[in-house]
């Protein structure tokens, strides 16, 4: 018997990956064959590329700039491009049904799919949808959401409140390997510092500044971004890290709390490992604003505090740290109020009656 087939796509940041790595492995262990069609120089041909039993196809992408460029006027053309690559690589490996994760890398497969006829679900975690979602929404037969606040934002018929689909691995850390991978110890507690799959330079910056600071609060693990670990940094209780990967679930076992961008899969991660949170979110200036809408909504239901990176500077990240500390176990309660719907399972009841044609 032939096996079944999936294809997922999404990328340009790990947010648009990690949902589908928390799929893939149950496509893997039913023995489907899969595929993914990500950019050719995307964050998540990295991240796609670690995974066994995933075959990974390249194609062109457009940018979807939300600001004049010259680089405008070519990206219809690689959009195009990108379109009748998908198209091709869909009608030779003939999947079942396509999952898109969103990010602008998905826009040509689901126009592709569209044109060759093969089911898609669309999957958006922020409160709003983003360029690329919105793009591809018409041309899906589900669009699942993280937020129940987003169904006011898709087509109401064709879209269902799934939850945050959050990656089981993350369960599963050994604090002995968290503290022995860091130098750390269990002596005083541990914040990890996130800036997003990029890194953030002026988190990184006013972190580094304020490390007389935190070190007496705080053992700090900075994860800070690729080229952007500072080596005459020397302070003891301080490590630093480019990018993690297989090992981040033995980080978070140690992690008493996280400074972060509020990208929505990394939140509702911490929000499942019950994780006290300092958001920082990427401003206006700097994206469409889809992460302060995002902290918003955390900060409401005392999930996270939140720091507007416009305030954002030595005294504020001391003082909103000390603040975050001085409420987590408050913030902790609140947590463990938060039912998870059991995500994972639903979507790929999902996926299942699209594939079957329901």
């Amino acid at each position: 018997m032939k096996n079944k087939r999936i294809l997922f796509t999404g990328g340009g940041s790990a947010g648009h990956v990690i949902v589908n790595l928390a799929l893939i492995p149950y496509y893997r262990d039913k023995g489907w064959d899969i595929d993914y069609i990500g950019s050719k120089d995307g964050i998540e041909r990295k991240l796609i590329g670690e995974v066994d039993g995933v075959t990974y196809h390249p194609i062109s992408t457009g940018k979807l700039r939300r600001y004049m460029s010259i680089e405008n006027l070519k990206d219809p053309f690689k959009v195009l491009k990108g379109t009748m690559q998908a198209a091709k690589i869909i009608k030779k490996r003939k999947p079942s049904v396509i999952f898109s994760k969103g990010g602008f890398v998905s826009v040509p497969v689901m126009l592709a799919a569209k044109l060759t006829g093969v089911p898609a679900v669309v999957h958006e975690s922020d409160y709003t949808p983003g360029l690329a979602n919105k793009i591809a929404i018409p041309f899906a037969k589900k669009v699942l959401t993280t937020f129940s606040e987003t169904i006011n934002y898709v087509p109401e018929k064709k879209s269902e409140y799934v939850g945050a689909v959050v990656r089981d691995e993350l369960f599963q850390g050994n604090r002995e390997k968290g503290l022995a991978l860091t130098g750390l110890t269990k002596e005083k507690p541990i914040l990890l510092i996130m800036g997003g799959s990029g890194g953030s330079q002026k988190i990184n910056e006013t972190v580094r500044d304020s490390l007389p600071k935190l070190v007496p609060l705080f053992q700090v693990i900075h994860i800070c971004g690729e080229g952007k670990i500072d080596h005459q940094i020397k302070e003891n209780g301080y490590v630093q890290f480019e990018y993690v990967t297989d090992d981040l679930k033995d980080i978070f076992a140690i992690s008493d709390y996280v400074l972060s961008r509020a990208g929505s899969n990394a939140i509702f991660e911490f929000l499942a490992l019950q994780l006290p949170m300092l958001l920082i979110p990427l401003s206006r200036q700097a994206s469409r604003g889809d992460q302060i809408i995002n902290a918003k909504s955390f900060a409401e239901k005392r999930y996270a505090r939140v720091l507007e990176e416009e305030s954002l500077s030595e005294d504020t990240l001391v003082h909103e740290l000390e603040q975050l500390k001085e409420f987590a176990p408050i913030m902790i309660d609140t947590m463990k109020q938060y039912k998870s719907e059991e995500a994972r399972d639903r979507v790929i009841e999902i996926l299942t009656e699209v594939q079957n044609g329901k």
